[in-house]
This record gives C-alpha cells, sequence and structure tokens, in this order.
C-alpha cells in the first residue's frame, strides 16, 4: 500500500510515479558499436596486459610466498645485515626455502602463460572480419539472455500452503444486503472493464481521457500496477474471466529487468502483495515465482550503513537513494517499517531467510533507540541511524508502520510476542500524547510537531480505528473493550468528516481548532482520491461488532462515490468535497480496485468470506493467511518461536 505526484502523502497510499525504458532495447544499443570502437577496444586490452606484466610480475629479491594451505601469504624477505631483530620479519630455513622459490617460479610460469594465451586471443579478434565479430557479440548476447531467462524461471521448492479457509462464498442471506453487494461488484467491473480498454498494462488510468497514467513511485515502465492490484478482489468477486486475463498479462509482459527507479514501499504492498495474495487464492505459480523476482530486485535498497532501505531503487542497477524532501535525507517510517508481512511470507515460500532477516534487522534496530515520550519520529537517516525531524504521526509518513507491528503478532498466530509488545508501547505513548477530544465530543489523532501537538487529522489516519478494533483482543490490562470503544469513537469521528461536506465524501485532512471540527480549511487539503480508509475502518467494527450503522455508513460513501467519482470511463477523484458542483482530477487509483471497492464488498458479504483468524490484511488490503510459524523454516528464529 492521490495529492501531487512528488509527495508521496502516506506510509500506506503514496501516489504512484511513471516507468521508463526497458532496459533490453538500451542494452541492444550499447551492444551496437562501431566496428572502429571495437577494434580501440581490443587493441587498449592488450596494452593494457603489457603494461599489467611488466610492472605486476611479483619481484623474487622481495617477497617469499609462505603456504599456509589456506591461503597465500606474502612475507617479507629477511635482510642479511638486519636479521630478525626488525619486528614482524620471519627467517624461512632450509627445504621449506627450496620449496617455495619452486612454488613462486610455478606461478610466475602460470602468469606468462596468462599473458601470452591473453595476447594470442587479442591477435585473432583482430584477424577477424565485421561480420564475425557481430556474430560474437549477437552469440555472447543470446547467451546472456537465455542465462537470466533460465535463471528466472528456475522452480521455487515445494512448500507446505496453510490452511486457507474463507476463500468463496459470504453470500448475504438478507436480500437488501445481498442487492448493495452486487451493486459493489457492479462497481468494480466498470472500473476493470475501463482501465482494460482504455490503460491496460499501464500503471493507473485517467478515465475522462481515457488513457493510461503513471506517477512516480512506478518509475518509468509500464508495470500493469492496477492489474496487480485488483486481481485478488476481482478472485473474490468470482469474476475469474477478467482474473484470468490479468493473469496472462503477467505472465506474458510483467517484466522486473527494467531500468527504473521504483518505490519500495509501494512497489512492495502493492506488487508484491497482490501477487502473493494471488498465488494463495488461486494457486496459480507464476504470482509466487514473479512476487519473488521482484523481491530479489528490492534487496539492493538495503545496503545502507544501518541496514535500513532506502526509499527508492533502481530495478536494473540496484541504485538506491531517498526522496529529496524528506527530513535530512532519511528513510519514511511508514515506509521501512511495512515490509514484515509480505518479506515473511517470502521465506516462507522459498525457505530462504533472508528477507526475514532484513526486516528483523530493522526491528532489532528500531528497539535500541530511545523514543521521545515513547513516540517514534516518522524520519531516520539510513546512514547514521539518528532520527530526523521529531514528527510523529499515526497518519501520513507513520502509519502502517504501527499497523503492521500488530499484524506480524497476528500473522504469526499469535506467537510473535515481541511484535505484539512493541504495538502496545506504541499504542500507549500515541493515547497518553496524541488521541484528544474536541469541544464538541470528537476523538481525534493529531500529529506531534517538535514538542507540539498539532490539531489536525488525516483521512489516512482513520484506517487507526479498525486498527485498535482488531488489536483489541490480546490487549494489556484486559482493555479490550477499552480499544473497542476507541476504535469505534475513531470511526465516528471519521464519519462526521464525511457528513459535513457536499458530496458527502471526506477530505485528505481535518482541523479540530476552535469552531472548526472535522472540516478541512486549507484548499489543498479539501480532495478525495477514492481513499479506502474510512470504509476499512467500517468494516472491521462490523466484522467484530455487528452494529448495523457500520453498514449503513459504507453504503453512504458508496452512493456517494457512484454519484460524484463516477464517469462514463471509469472512476475518478474530485477536487473538493465541498463544492456541489466537483471538478475531477481524472486519476483512478489502482488502490480503488483494490482497497475501496474489496471493503465495501466484504462490507456486505457474510463473516465466513476471508475470516480474520485464518486472513490478515496487508495495507494494500491484500489477504495474506495466518502462518503456524512452528512447522516453517522460520520456527528456529527467535521472534517467532
Amino acid at each position: 500500500m492521490t495529492a501531487p505526484a512528488l509527495l508521496p502523502l502516506s506510509g500506506r497510499r503514496i501516489p504512484a510515479p511513471s516507468l521508463g525504458p526497458p532496459a533490453f532495447p538500451h542494452h541492444r544499443a550499447t551492444l551496437r558499436l562501431s566496428e572502429k570502437f571495437i577494434l580501440l577496444l581490443i587493441l587498449s586490452a592488450f596494452i593494457t596486459l603489457c603494461f599489467g606484466a611488466f610492472f605486476f610480475l611479483p619481484d623474487s629479491s622481495k617477497h617469499k610466498r609462505f603456504d599456509l594451505g589456506l591461503e597465500d601469504v606474502l612475507i617479507p624477505h629477511v635482510d642479511a645485515g638486519r636479521g630478525a631483530r626488525d619486528p614482524g620479519v620471519f627467517l624461512i630455513h632450509g627445504p621449506d626455502e627450496h620449496r617455495h622459490r619452486e612454488e613462486e617460479e610455478r606461478l610466475r610460469n602460470k602468469i606468462r602463460a596468462d599473458h601470452e594465451k591473453a595476447l594470442e586471443e587479442a591477435k585473432e579478434k583482430l584477424r577477424k572480419s565485421r561480420e564475425e565479430i557481430r556474430a560474437e557479440i549477437q552469440t555472447e548476447k543470446s547467451k546472456i539472455l537465455q542465462e537470466l531467462k533460465t535463471k528466472e524461471n528456475k522452480p521455487l521448492p515445494p512448500v507446505p500452503v496453510p490452511n486457507l479457509v474463507g476463500i468463496n462464498g459470504g453470500d448475504p442471506e438478507d436480500t437488501d444486503i445481498r442487492k448493495k453487494r452486487e451493486k459493489i461488484k457492479e462497481m468494480m467491473k466498470h472500473a476493470w472493464d475501463n482501465y482494460r480498454t482504455y490503460g491496460w498494462g499501464h500503471n493507473e488510468l485517467r478515465p475522462i481521457a481515457r488513457k493510461g497514467h503513471s506517477t512516480n513511485i512506478f518509475g518509468s515502465s509500464q508495470m500493469g500496477a492496477t492489474i496487480v492490484d485488483a486481481l485478488d478482489t476481482l478472485y473474490i468477486m468470482g469474476l475469474h474471466d477478467e482474473f484470468v486475463d490479468g493473469q496472462r498479462w503477467i505472465e506474458d509482459n510483467l517484466d522486473f529487468s527494467v531500468n527504473s527507479e521504483v518505490s519500495v514501499f509501494e512497489v512492495n504492498i502493492r506488487f508484491i502483495g497482490g501477487l502473493l495474495a494471488a498465488y494463495y487464492l488461486s494457486g496459480e505459480e507464476i504470482f509466487k515465482v514473479k512476487a519473488v523476482q521482484l523481491a530479489e530486485k528490492l534487496l539492493p535498497a538495503f545496503n545502507t550503513p544501518t541496514g535500513i532501505p532506502w526509499a527508492m531503487v533502481n530495478l536494473k542497477s540496484g541504485v538506491g537513494r531517498n526522496w529529496g524532501w524528506a527530513s535530512a535525507g532519511s528513510s519514511i517510517l511508514a515506509e521501512f517499517g511495512t515490509l514484515h508481512m509480505e518479506f515473511v511470507h517470502l521465506s516462507y515460500l522459498t525457505g530462504d531467510l533472508v528477507y526475514f532477516k532484513k526486516v528483523m534487522h530493522i526491528r532489532k534496530l528500531l528497539q535500541k533507540m530511545d523514543r521521545p515520550n515513547g513516540l517514534y519520529p516518522n524520519y531516520l537517516n539510513p546512514r547514521t541511524g539518528r532520527w530526523g525531524q521529531y514528527h510523529t504521526s499515526v497518519g501520513g509518513l507513520g502509519d502502517s508502520f504501527y499497523e503492521y507491528l500488530l499484524k506480524a503478532w497476528l500473522m504469526s498466530d499469535k506467537t510473535d510476542h515481541e511484535a505484539r509488545k512493541m504495538y502496545d508501547d506504541a499504542v500507549e505513548a500515541i493515547e497518553k500524547h496524541l488521541i484528544k477530544k474536541s469541544r464538541g465530543g470528537l476523538v481525534f489523532i493529531g500529529e506531534w510537531k517538535n514538542g507540539h501537538l498539532e490539531k489536525k487529522m488525516g483521512h489516512l489516519a482513520c484506517f487507526a480505528g479498525g486498527m485498535f478494533a482488531l488489536g483489541a483482543d490480546g490487549s494489556r490490562k484486559d482493555k479490550a473493550g477499552h480499544y473497542l470503544e476507541l476504535g469505534a469513537e475513531i470511526a465516528r469521528t471519521c464519519h462526521e468528516s464525511y457528513d459535513r461536506t457536499a458530496l458527502k465524501l471526506g477530505p485528505e485532512s481535518f482541523k479540530f481548532d476552535g469552531a472548526v471540527e472535522a472540516v478541512a480549511v486549507r484548499q489543498a487539503e479539501k480532495y478525495y482520491i477514492l481513499r479506502p480508509e474510512v470504509i476499512e475502518t467500517y468494516w472491521y467494527l462490523w466484522r467484530f461488532t455487528h452494529d448495523p450503522r457500520y453498514r449503513q455508513w459504507g453504503w453512504e460513501a458508496a452512493l456517494a462515490i457512484e454519484k460524484h467519482c463516477r464517469v462514463s470511463g471509469g472512476f475518478s477523484g474530485v477536487k473538493d468535497v465541498y463544492s456541489p458542483t466537483p471538478t475531477h482530477d481524472d486519476v483512478q487509483q489502482s488502490f480503488f480496485l483494490a482497497e475501496t471497492l474489496k471493503y465495501l464488498y466484504l462490507l456486505f458479504s457474510g463473516d465466513d468470506l476471508l475470516p480474520l483468524d485464518h486472513w490478515v490484511f496487508n495495507t494494500e488490503a491484500h489477504p495474506l493467511p495466518v502462518l503456524h510459524l512452528a512447522n516453517t523454516t522460520l520456527a528456529g528464529e527467535p521472534a517467532v518461536r
């Protein structure tokens, strides 16, 4: 798991970049060098070899080799006039000295032979025609491509699939509820069919312009983000023809060997999360294989002095960097803290602990750090391991870090007690310093900035109502009822932010200053981009309480989306929820299909569809099964015993 393209707003949802030219066409251009340049390269290699032979052949007057059986160690030669009084100088006597002279001579002869062989090869190249050189280049290129293809198609080891419960069904008995669920399914089909017609293969859709769309989180290539993000929603809704269309596109077109810089966080939650969910639901091996291929491309992002990953990584070169606007070159808490679920499943499916160890290293580092007032700042420098600006938020930049602490515990079948403790500690600090009640009686979650509480809550923070309800069972001091009630209060506040607008859709953020409550003040905060967080909270609270108000509120939101966001070419966000005649932003976000419509569909389904004691949803609403880790390759690791 949007606002201006260059400013990702959240750990949970960050807008999307565009993607660039494929790597191989660029590589082909490199291979078609002029013949003159090829000859120059060969000649320069020959000259380099000659100089290397002159300068780097060992000089027996200065060094002798001492064989330890493990590796060759150069030993300084002892000068007769200095003897063994000089520190660090060793004498080699008798037969050993003779043996080492023979070894040195053998090495010198080998080096000469290698140089002569290289010289002959260079001469042979110079004798060849242009056509022969071209043919050799083409042969080498084909060989490299075949090796890459073989590596990518390498079968993964078989693993026992977890017990999968509730991947179908959920048909409501009530006729009215069934009709509402069918309406949500029709909305999904409208969104998908128009993407299929006008944006197929692109990351997202511009439904009014009727063409593809992308933003910087996806790089510069067409990676079909909407296809991957929507697969599990299609499957759950029984839209199997559409699911098969998506699967075929992924088999034929989804390629990660592109020269493209992507957001590690967004690609993880949308692509890896989406592919893993599609694999578990359908059993189709291609989704697992593609998820692992992509994960391997993300690993270089962790090559930092601290092991905290960069925000972005180039899928081809492996070069990483952070967002230019982030505090002092920092990585973002909600980004590097929202990898655990997917990476644990990758280790489970591959038997390779590298993914598990990467996320556990992040956890261990965070546990050692001081936290002001028990709060986690949103920025951490991956070079120094120090916090950046002291800004703490349960909305954008911080949100899904807390979500994944709780879900790591749930996904481990409630055995990852370390994650649960970190979650409980964090929630206690959040409740003490960030959660307040307005004069009008609305409970909200503010943001802590350099010792000051800003009384503003973002749409993204509305997910926390569902998180508190989900984490109520198992909370400290028998406070389950308290946290369920806190979740309900957050849901009520977020519903008010919808209800106080002209369109009955919520703004991006809203204030609690004086007489202004649950209302956006700045124009830049009045937009709605098809976000799911409020509906997500309604669904969790429905599952835990069956209070009919949550279905009522969800239906109100669905009708508002249908009325104000639906256009002939799909669904679009709106720029001002307080205007009765809104302007569309002309973007159908991939998360609208992955999350918003999925949560609405589940809200009007029975509890037997994806039951929460068997499934845990990642921050992009991709369901992953609970792992009984005692029977897996991860069982020996301390955090999951």
